[in-house]
Formats: structure tokens, C-alpha cells, sequence
């Protein structure tokens, strides 16, 4: 993606001097030129020739992958568009490379293709709900944590049977390929019996007609669900994982993620990742602790 981004861009910047060699002494227009030339070479120019972050600046564009059935981080609105918590802070990063809301590429992301995407190039980046772990740092790279949530369980409204992951034992458990919920149920729950699906909303008609006793995700997940169909769904118990989300990017692009960690950072500062959370998840849930960025080593 970020070649042939960057091809275009090479080629826009030859026609634009090309222009530029072609234009009148007249004051006007040399002002409006120099303005366009001036907010492109801001954008641009702020980054070592090379890297990633000069190549989608020159580019004015960027693939972010998301989910787009998750209510408060990342629902596909009517309007076509994807919405959120995660949507938001992907258009904060687009925004610091100079790309603005038009430029940006929205691609669904569900989590079993996460690490896939980000290795073939069909995204730039990903902001899912992805949990950084160790075992997916072996195939991706992660700015972040910019949030930190927990697994939980949704029930219907109705049950009174299950408070915790200890009352799982013979129980219909949903939850989705590839996710670090399902896989922690698989480890240490074996007495559950696990149903897998490709997205969470694949879970709630099962939960609603008594094929499966329980949901299990991450507690925002479960609560944007529940915020939507309090007459069917609830969650209980605490949350009984750390999940810190990250934002994945290629394996091996150090210079990309430190900026990315640097952007968090300027916004847990300066009040903007907190503007977020209130627009979005913010709606239905507490105000959360501003994370701390963990500037691991590959």
C-alpha cells in the first residue's frame, strides 16, 4: 500500500513543479500556490526521507483496518462510515501525518485477519480492540497501549446461573476466531463448551434463543452490546484478563511505531485522547486511567 502511495505522491510532486515552473509572477496566484506547496511540505517534510510516515504524508492517504461491528469503538454508522473510540484515534494519527478524513481508508478487520492485513500490506495500520501480546509481537508490531480493558461475560437478562468464568463448566460459550477472550476460555476453562464465530454480532442471536449461555469479549465490547439491547443482555462478574489495546503495524518498522507512541503520548497530554473517549465510548462508559505507553524491544 505505502508504495504504491508513495509512486502517486512522486508523481504528484513532478506535475506540481512542473506547474510551478509554468506559473505567472502574478502575486495572487504565487500566494496560493505557496499556501498548498507550504501545508503539503509541512506534512511531509517533518519526517526522515524514507520512512513510513513521509511516505503516507506524501501519499495524503491511509489505510487503517477497524472493526465494524463494535459498538463504541468501532460500528459501521448508516452513513457508510465507521464510528468510535478506535476510529477516533485512527483519525488522530492520520491527522498528524497531514491527512485529513477524506484520505483516509476504512477496511474492516476482523480478528482473525488482523495480523494477516497488516503482513501483506492491505492496511497501513490496525485500531480493533487488538490486544498487544506476546505472541502476536512475533508477527506484527505495537504502538500503544492507548486504551486498557478486561474480559468479561454477557448473559441474557434472564440468567442467574453465571457471575464468573468459574461457573463455565458445561456451559455454551460464544466468542470469536482468532480473539485473546476465546483463547483464554480454550486454555484455562477446558470444562466450557466454545463456539467460535468470525465477529461478536455473530454471538447475540445464538445468546438470545438459548443456543449459547454466555458471550465472552472484552468489557467494552460487551458493554456497547448490552448499551444497545438492555432488555436482552447484561454483563456480570468483574473483568478477569488485562487486555491493553495496541494499534498494529508491519513487524519490523521501528521508526513508525515510535512515532505512533510519541502521538499517544502528545494526546494523553494535551487532552485530545480524553476528547475522544468522551464523544464515543465515553457515552455509556467511566472516564478510564490514561494508559502508559510500553516502548518495548523486538
Amino acid at each position: 500500500m505505502i508504495r504504491r502511495k508513495a509512486a502517486a505522491a512522486a508523481l504528484g510532486v513532478a506535475a506540481a513543479a512542473l506547474l510551478a515552473a509554468c506559473s505567472s509572477d502574478d502575486g495572487s496566484e504565487s500566494d496560493e500556490s505557496g499556501s498548498m506547496g507550504a501545508d503539503d511540505s509541512m506534512s511531509a517534510g517533518e519526517f526522515a526521507e524514507g520512512s513510513t510516515m513521509a511516505a503516507l504524508a506524501d501519499a495524503g492517504a491511509i489505510t487503517i483496518g477497524t472493526k465494524f461491528d463494535q459498538p463504541l469503538f468501532g460500528l459501521l454508522a448508516p452513513s457508510g462510515d465507521p464510528e468510535g473510540f478506535d476510529v477516533e484515534i485512527g483519525k488522530i494519527i492520520a491527522s498528524e501525518l497531514g491527512i485529513d478524513e477524506d484520505g483516509i481508508e476504512w477496511v474492516e478487520t476482523v480478528s482473525a485477519n488482523r495480523e494477516p492485513f497488516i503482513e501483506d500490506g492491505t492496511v497501513d495500520i490496525v485500531v480493533a480492540t487488538y490486544t498487544i501480546n506476546d505472541e502476536r509481537k512475533e508477527l506484527v508490531s505495537f504502538a500503544g497501549p492507548y486504551y486498557n480493558a478486561g474480559q468479561a461475560l454477557m448473559v441474557s437478562v434472564d440468567n442467574e446461573d453465571i457471575m464468573s468464568p468459574d461457573d463455565l463448566a458445561g456451559k455454551n460459550v460464544c466468542s470469536v476466531e482468532g480473539s485473546t477472550p476465546a483463547a483464554n476460555i480454550a486454555d484455562n476453562y477446558p470444562d466450557a463448551n466454545l463456539s467460535l464465530f468470525a465477529a461478536y454480532t455473530d454471538c447475540l442471536e445464538p445468546l438470545r434463543n438459548g443456543q449459547v449461555d454466555v458471550v465472552t469479549t472484552d468489557n467494552v465490547i460487551l458493554a456497547g452490546y448490552v448499551a444497545e439491547y438492555p432488555e436482552d443482555f447484561k454483563v456480570v462478574g468483574e473483568p478477569f484478563t488485562e487486555e491493553p489495546y495496541g494499534i498494529g503495524l508491519a513487524h519490523d518498522d521501528d521508526e513508525f511505531r515510535d512515532w505512533i507512541n510519541d502521538v499517544l503520548e502528545e494526546i494523553f497530554e494535551d487532552g485530545r485522547w480524553l476528547e475522544a473517549w468522551n464523544a464515543t465510548a465515553g457515552t455509556v462508559l467511566p472516564e478510564p486511567d490514561v494508559p502508559t505507553v510500553d516502548r518495548y524491544e523486538n
